[in-house]
């Protein structure tokens, strides 16, 4: 091995001298050492050198230190349950720059070995198949709730109920109000356990989305409406929740497979629907009361699942070997502070500090206005689509095709903003694609436009803001550098982002029927406005980064080594654009 030699750990540099191996070794200076064993000696997951914590990361960088800090370092400790280095019989010592100087042994560099690429992706292979395909159908069962009232009201749920306009756009409100109300529930994945909190919310609104089917009276469903909010509430926070898990530049395609289950559980509640709807018609049951109790009662059981399935924390997660779950704790030790990672605990300062940012405060409005979109459209689509002349059952399975060309362009989306490391160029295009869909059907009295055509621009407009919602709560939790940040900044951005819906869901009244122009245009009004706030927040962030506001220090030592996390000269935190 030549003068230096690159080991899994931290991205701070050790200065220590390498083992002298013969000249005829294949070791190059390049060589990465890594552990060839699943070792369960020890359950310390840092090594310690002068009393230095040693934690995970990206790698070790060895070279030589001067001779003062070297007789230091072995003057402090000479154990290796103190310094996590071996003192061997067998070191050299030479009095190169004027003092004592030793050599490491090669049991010396082998005790830095932490993990390998080819484990950590497998840890991360591993919590893509448990963790996020399994949220994001949690968020699939949990959309198909909230949203399959649409479905109902032209299955009959009007009639029955005698739900006119102003009742029936009170039974979505009634929803967005608990929901906003209790959206400060999202810190509370950092306070209880994960598979307990989990299961609970997932039982209440499974069990109150059964409830609607034996609503007798426009009250009753009102108040099950509230109740549905409440349980929904907590569950937003599952995108804070896998930042636990995954490193920031790899968190827009966990999102991405988390919010695409949104378009996905509309287009499967379309379908669904539709056959609900036809069953509902050979039994004495209506149908907008079997189609919320066979979308409802899922949920109660996918509950006891998810008390099994869930992990309270990466060095937890249940279908991870030893190695594996601490290879999945150090590969996140360089993007936050080992004082509070996997801890319940809220840092007060952490939190004031999100809370007086501008940059929370744009980015919840950004979040608000996408809102308006993203809540009306899949609540009132089978009744815009039935409005331009088709069948109730033709409005249930035409209102699917938009929401499934969504969940692939929201995938690749999010792929494509990981692997440049960009949020806001696709926030900009995505919010100028949907203001366009948005506009064509505002237009289309005006143009004369054909039912075809009106119906092609929903593609646009849903395509759009499902990949902005996406990329705005991965922003938003990426430009926070703690977790009781994140957890704040999140909370924030998700009272403020989902009163979007009080307004949005007032945007389709009957009366507006067929055309409905003052919602549509008001939706591409409003994306448009993203898209410019977008360009506003970026360049916010830019001067931070450019002037060094952006660098924080975490309490355990320097965030990262380059820019491949979103750090800066080796030791700043910098914000993503």
């Amino acid at each position: 091995m030549a003068s230096s030699s690159r080991v899994a750990g931290r991205s701070d540099e050790l200065h220590i001298p390498p083992p002298e191996i013969s000249p005829n070794s294949s070791e190059t200076s390049h060589t990465r050492l890594t552990p060839n064993t699943d070792s369960e000696e020890s359950d310390q997951d840092e090594l310690a050198i002068g009393g230095e914590e040693l934690g995970g990361g990206e790698s070790y960088r060895m070279r030589s230190i001067r001779a003062e800090e070297n007789e230091k370092l072995w003057s402090e400790g000479d154990s290796e349950s103190e310094s996590g280095v071996d003192k061997e019989a067998g070191d050299i010592e030479d009095d190169r720059d004027g003092g004592r100087r030793r050599r490491a042994s090669m049991s010396t560099v082998q005790s830095y070995q932490l993990y390998t690429p080819d484990e950590e992706r497998e840890v991360v292979r591993i919590f893509d198949k448990k963790l996020v395909l399994f949220v994001a159908l949690l968020y699939m069962l949990s959309f198909l709730d909230r949203s399959n009232i649409g479905n109902a009201k032209i299955a009959g749920l009007d009639l029955d109920l005698e739900l006119d306009t102003v009742r029936y756009q009170w039974v979505i409100t009634a929803f967005y109000i608990s929901y906003i109300s209790f959206e400060w529930m999202s810190v509370l994945w950092k306070l209880i356990p994960a598979h307990i909190y989990v299961t609970a919310i997932v039982l209440s609104w499974g069990l109150v989305a059964s409830l609607q089917s034996i609503t007798t009276s426009f009250a009753g469903l009102l108040v099950l409406r509230v109740l549905l909010g409440i349980g929904e509430a907590g569950f937003t926070g599952i995108p804070f929740y896998l930042s636990f898990f995954f490193k920031r530049d790899e968190l827009a395609l966990r999102t991405g497979y988390f919010i695409s289950a949104a378009p996905l559980a509309t287009s499967f509640a379309s379908s669904l629907a539709w056959a609900i709807i036809k069953l509902g018609k050979h039994t004495p049951i209506a149908s907008w009361r079997l189609l919320f109790l066979l979308e409802g009662f899922p949920s109660v059981l996918v509950a006891v699942v998810a008390w099994h399935i869930i992990p309270d924390s990466p060095s937890t997660a249940p279908y991870l070997t030893k190695r594996q779950k601490r290879v999945a704790r150090l590969r996140l030790r360089s993007q936050t502070s080992s004082s509070t990672a996997e801890s319940r605990h809220l840092s007060g300062s952490d939190i004031l500090k999100t809370l007086k940012s501008p940059r929370i405060y744009l980015t919840s409005l950004i979040f608000f206005l996408t809102n308006l979109a993203f809540s009306s459209l899949p609540v009132f689509l089978p009744t815009i689509i039935h409005e331009m002349g088709h069948s109730v059952s033709v409005s249930q399975a035409l209102s699917a095709p938009p929401y499934l060309l969504s969940f692939a362009v929201v995938l690749l989306t999010s792929y494509l903003s990981d692997r440049l490391k960009s949020r806001s160029h696709f926030i900009v295009l995505h919010a100028l694609l949907s203001a366009s869909g948005y506009l064509l059907l505002a237009l289309s009295p005006t143009l004369g436009l054909p039912p075809t055509v009106r119906y092609l621009a929903l593609f646009p407009a849903s395509v759009g803001f499902f990949s902005v919602v996406t990329l705005t709560i991965t922003w938003n939790i990426n430009n926070e550098s703690s977790e009781s940040g994140r957890g704040a900044g999140f909370a924030v951005m998700q009272v403020i982002g989902q009163c979007g819906p009080l307004i949005g869901t007032r945007l389709y009244p009957d009366e507006e029927a067929p055309y409905y122009v003052w919602g549509m245009g008001v939706c591409a009004g409003s994306m448009v406005v993203v898209a410019v706030l977008t360009t506003v927040l970026r360049e916010y962030l830019r001067q931070l980064n450019l002037q060094g506001e952006g660098r924080e220090e975490v309490e355990y030592g320097k965030i990262g080594e380059d820019d491949r996390d979103g750090t800066r000269d080796g030791r700043a935190f910098r914000y993503y654009l």
